[in-house]
């Protein structure tokens, strides 16, 4: 499926309001009610949209904290990445997982109760012995600026 404007435009009103009528949607895009209707169930029939979800404000939770820690592997093979990732995709807390370039291997981000269950986590992996070599820890003291949506209009305009 080849997209345009208006399917981006779609995209990008979709994932800051999941929530938004049909009529308001295709009121921001300049469609009529029905063939914006059919153009999203296009886009989630294709893929292009894979859920919606509730944005839960954790704060108001109670007391969390983020973690943003680099990692190293001792070996670079195929088998010590999966090894890793296979031992990392199983620990709730970690809320993302990025292969970067650089000085290191990964870059993941943890959400937990407190230091002491961060700890205890990055204790259990590196007793796991999934090839992990060093690690930093960055403690996010204040989030500033933190968006729920990408820049879709501006990745892809048409």
């Amino acid at each position: 499926m080849k997209l345009d404007r208006i399917d981006i435009k779609i995209l990008y009103e979709l994932q800051k309001n999941g929530r938004i009528t049909n009529v308001e949607l295709a009121e921001l895009v300049n469609l009529s009610p029905s063939p914006c209707l059919m153009r999203v169930k296009k886009l989630q029939q294709e893929g292009y949209i894979e859920g919606y979800s509730a944005q839960i404000s954790i704060g108001k939770l109670g007391q969390t904290l983020t973690v943003f820690t680099e990692v190293t592997l001792k070996n670079h093979r195929q088998i010590d990445f999966a090894r890793f990732l296979s031992a990392v995709e199983k620990v709730d807390q970690v809320i993302e997982c990025h292969l970067v370039s650089g000085g290191y291997d990964y870059m993941l981000k943890f959400v937990t109760a407190g230091i002491g269950e961060y700890q205890t986590i990055m204790e259990r992996l590196t007793d796991l012995d999934i090839g992990i070599d060093k690690y930093f820890s960055f403690v996010v003291l204040k989030s500033p600026i933190v968006k729920a949506h990408m820049p879709l209009t501006s990745l892809f305009p048409m």
